[in-house]
């Protein structure tokens, strides 16, 4: 069974960088199908898929909004997938999850419910 912890979550100023982490156990990455992920949700709206990694080659995909501000990245002993996020906007402010699955189509990497195993998130307040 996978299990996700995040942490790294915080309070910072618009225009400051902060780097999540997603602690990973029970994770296959070498199987060709397998994907991390990292999702954010503010209050009354819908879970948005920020950034993947496909694991076993490394391919990543990104949300429009964050592109060339955050990057997703597994470690070297891929027990952690990270999420740097630089040139941070108020419009990010979000309880962020990390999340896993397995799935033959990449194109549905942003939608939570194809994936199965979620952590139990970490705030990001960003103040203007």
């Amino acid at each position: 069974q996978v299990q996700l912890v995040e942490s790294g979550g915080g309070s910072v100023q618009a225009g400051e960088s902060l780097r999540l982490s997603c602690a990973v156990s029970g994770y296959n990455y070498r199987s060709r199908n397998n994907y991390l992920a990292w999702f954010r949700q503010v209050p009354g709206k819908e879970r948005e898929g920020v950034a993947a990694v496909y694991t076993s080659n490394g391919a990543t995909f990104y949300a429009d909004s964050v592109k060339g501000r955050f990057t997703i990245s597994q470690d070297n002993a891929k027990t952690t997938v990270d999420l740097q996020m630089n040139s941070l906007k108020p419009e990010d402010t979000a309880m962020y999850y990390c999340a896993a699955r397995s799935s033959l189509s990449w194109w549905t990497w942003s939608a939570p419910d194809t994936y199965n195993s979620w952590g139990q998130g970490t705030q990001v307040t960003v103040s203007s």
